[in-house]
């Protein structure tokens, strides 16, 4: 029953849907009108507003570490902490706010990445920033942070169910960015700074 209820009350806090909050609060375009036309952090760039760009990227990191928080504050075991990150990421991804058309989920893989353990998110962090600085293109940057997220929680000695967390977010995360790896691999895939996108499917 407590695991059930971490569940569902990560999963609302996941559901808060900040691209969309924060771009309407600063009178700018519905986030979901560029680039992927998913509500998130890199399509409120495209928009041109970077500070609403980094507040959207600040909040929906909060939403996994809020969740991962709360569930430690109670002193619920690693299991439960880890459903607790879980459920978040799955809320942003699958948010009932948006009628479950949610993001794709890097900054609140972050945000959970970040409270169950820094190291497992310095590590992911560096290798997206290296890819992106590399390469402009967000999508590839995520993809190999992904990668790397499980690989640094093993290596750091994370509890089994966190190490586990990783891995399911990271298939997750290779799953949403699908399309993406299509763009990549034929070239045609957008890069950090575009703005005026249409949707892409």
């Amino acid at each position: 029953m407590a695991i059930l209820l971490v569940a569902c009350t990560a999963y609302l806090i996941g559901s808060i849907p900040f691209a969309v909050l924060v771009s309407r609060a600063m009178g700018l375009a519905d986030p979901r009108g560029y680039g992927s036309g998913n509500p998130g952090a890199t399509n409120v760039l495209r928009t041109g507003n970077k500070v609403a760009a980094l507040l959207t990227l600040i909040g929906d990191a909060a939403k996994g570490g809020i969740a991962v928080a709360l569930a430690s504050l109670f002193q619920f075991d690693d299991f439960t902490i880890a459903i607790a990150g879980l459920s978040a990421f799955i809320g942003h991804l699958f948010p009932i706010t948006l009628a479950f058309k949610g993001g794709k989920g890097v900054a609140t893989a972050l945000g959970v990445l970040l409270a169950l353990g820094w190291k497992i998110a310095l590590g992911s962090l560096a290798v997206w920033l290296a890819v992106v600085l590399s390469t402009r293109i967000s999508s590839a940057a995520a993809l190999a942070a992904a990668v790397a997220a499980p690989v640094f929680a093993t290596l750091t000695g994370s509890p089994p169910a966190f190490v586990g967390v990783t891995v399911i977010m990271a298939a997750l995360l290779i799953w949403r960015h699908t399309p993406n790896i299509k763009r990549i691999l034929n070239g045609t895939e957008s890069r950090v700074g575009t703005k005026g996108q249409k949707p892409k499917n």
